[in-house]
């Protein structure tokens, strides 16, 4: 797996169940991923001469980032390694723009976009469509990172500027209403087999995913079907080999468009690890390898996941202490932790709630229970305090 991070640290915990070693090329040994696999290449993702080391002898290559180089990919291709996803359908997931001409290619509902050569594309584009406007990064964004939104055309001309002196390969897109976020996760093998998980909603603050609630609530079942349908559609057209998240907006009249694509596993679908038959780290490495996927059923009406976000100070009670404290009050919180050092918004670990058999998503005092209580965990482990004042020696 090339990465070290969180995501490469999940799926070697799936890897070690099915006796499978996963190599990871991580940048430091201090990374999430080096620090539990048993082997780990030092190097960096656009190093070509690190990637050869690291395919050596592999049964399959994948990642936990899409920002290998494509052509050090092809070359990899070109030298007989089994590079999962594919190269050909990994470019849409780290190339923006070609994404968007492929979705509108494939007649998938997309915000209007256009690309940006010059400040007047981006001020054309405003007029036209209406200010605020997405201005967005290519390559290389991620978290809200590479994106702006400039609200009328002299701040638009400051973004486009400054980020096109800096060689930054820029679009624009009209900023959809929205009524909520949405993600569809998928998975495909190469023997072309498919399967799905339900539709969650995804909570993002400051542009980064900070609640998954899964399922969706209150989305119609008709909706939700047809946003799976048309993950796996955009999976098989796309040769998607592996997990792949399908960012989605619902607009404020009830659509569905889509924002994003992940081909790898995917914040969104970490809930999975615990509200799930299969984890979408389990499948992943399913997909890659070309074993029959899993059932993705989930084990429970509604599983809430909520980030572990660094607070603007590391607590002085240290991270042993606090799971102490939260496996006290909390006993049934799942809790993952990814070995990084703490600092604010930064995704230290996360928090899955499993709900109570016999509740339904659809019951706003049920998922607002769940939420709560993911949301209290995730913030006592960041930050040292709860959210209802509860003391513990009281």
């Amino acid at each position: 797996m090339i990465g070290g991070g969180q995501l490469a640290r999940m799926t070697n915990q799936a890897a070690v169940a099915l006796g499978q070693t996963l190599r990871v090329l991580a940048a430091g040994a201090d990374e999430p991923a080096a620090q539990v696999s048993a082997d780990v290449v030092l190097g960096h993702h656009d190093d070509l001469d690190a990637l050869r080391t690291v395919a050596t002898g592999s049964n399959a290559l994948t990642f936990d980032h899409e920002h290998v180089p494509t052509e050090h990919l092809d070359a990899l291709v070109a030298a007989g390694v089994n590079v999962q996803p594919p190269p050909t359908a990994l470019i849409y997931a780290q190339d923006k723009l070609r994404m968007r001409r492929k979705l509108q290619e494939l007649g998938v509902a997309i915000p209007a976009f256009a690309e940006v050569t010059w400040v007047g594309d981006v001020t054309s584009f405003g007029e036209e469509h209406g200010w605020p406007v997405v201005v967005k990064a290519i390559r290389g964004g991620y978290d809200g990172r590479g994106v702006w939104m400039p609200a009328d055309a002299d701040e638009a001309e400051a973004i486009v500027t400054r980020q096109l002196d800096l060689g930054v390969r820029l679009m624009v897109e009209e900023k959809v209403a929205l009524r909520r976020e949405l993600s569809a996760m998928v998975a495909r093998s190469p023997f072309g087999q498919g399967a799905a998980w339900p539709i969650v909603e995804t909570v993002q603050r400051n542009g980064q995913c900070a609640v998954v609630l899964a399922p969706a609530p209150a989305l119609g079942e008709d909706t939700a079907i047809e946003a799976e349908r048309m993950a796996l559609g955009l999976a098989a057209e796309l040769g998607v080999v592996g997990a792949m998240a399908v960012e989605l907006f619902e607009t404020v009249d009830g659509a569905i468009v889509v924002n994003e694509l992940a081909m790898r596993p995917h914040n969104s679908g970490h809930w999975t690890m615990d509200g799930c038959r299969t984890s979408q780290f389990e499948q992943h490495l399913r997909a890659v390898l070309d074993y029959p996927l899993g059932d993705t059923s989930p084990l429970a009406p509604m599983t809430v996941m909520a980030n572990i976000l660094g607070a603007p100070e590391a607590p002085a009670m240290s991270m042993d202490e606090r799971l102490h404290h939260l496996f006290a009050r909390m006993p049934d919180v799942k809790v993952h932790l990814y070995g990084k050092g703490e600092r604010k918004d930064r995704k230290i670990g996360h928090v899955n709630v499993v709900g109570a058999a016999g509740g339904h998503h659809g019951d706003a005092t049920y998922v607002s229970g769940i939420t709560e209580r993911a949301q209290r965990a995730a913030h006592f482990m960041s930050h040292a305090e709860w959210t209802d004042g509860w003391d513990p020696h009281a």
